[in-house]
């Protein structure tokens, strides 16, 4: 595993290069999850992008050589609406793209994303504590149930954030998402 604030440096990357193309986005995932309970290493860094095609020349101009991008594979996922790697070549970093747009859920956590200074005054878009949550119940879900990490990363918002969560956000996405059983275990266990 790499270290965090490896991690960290290539999410500021890619986020000033979706930045400086206007791309809306969020950090999701383990990395976010980090800032917002347990701290921990991963492998990858997530991002929820609402991306569309035109965009995809610009992107990979902006990140430059340090990043590997097969433009027509970005192209193909956008058209699906499902999700594609970059890699970080320096330390061989994967960063997920989740491209969002349509669902409700994806327009409610991009309009909620929050700021957040990450080092040396740099800043960047992270999913609010609930969305994290929530999106992470719906991969422990869609993965089986069987994820410790996924499971140990919710325990963790919730140890972190349970006084200063919406749960009112949480009442109403949940159910919606089909996590509403995982969420009251979780709170439960919390």
């Amino acid at each position: 595993m790499s270290d965090p604030a490896d991690e960290y440096e290539v999410a500021l990357r890619v986020a000033q290069a979706l930045e400086s193309i206007g791309i809306e986005y969020t950090l999701g995932g383990s990395l976010a999850s980090s800032l917002q309970g347990e701290p921990r290493s991963t492998n990858d860094v997530d991002f929820a992008v609402r991306l569309q095609e035109r965009h995809v020349a610009l992107l990979a101009a902006s990140l430059g050589d340090d990043f590997e991008i097969d433009e027509e594979a970005l192209r193909e996922a956008i058209r699906a609406r499902g999700s594609y790697n970059i890699f970080f070549l320096p330390t061989v970093m994967k960063v997920d793209l989740f491209v969002r747009g349509g669902e409700p859920f994806d327009e409610s956590e991009l309009a909620r994303r929050i700021e957040v200074t990450i080092r040396d005054g740099r800043k960047l878009f992270v999913a609010t504590p609930e969305d994290n949550l929530l999106r992470k119940l719906w991969w422990f879900r869609m993965g089986g149930e069987v994820s410790d990490r996924q499971w140990r990363d919710v325990l963790g918002i919730l140890r972190a954030s349970t006084e200063a969560l919406d749960r009112e956000y949480l009442a109403q996405w949940a159910p919606r998402l089909g996590v509403l059983d995982l969420l009251q275990r979780a709170l439960a266990q919390a």
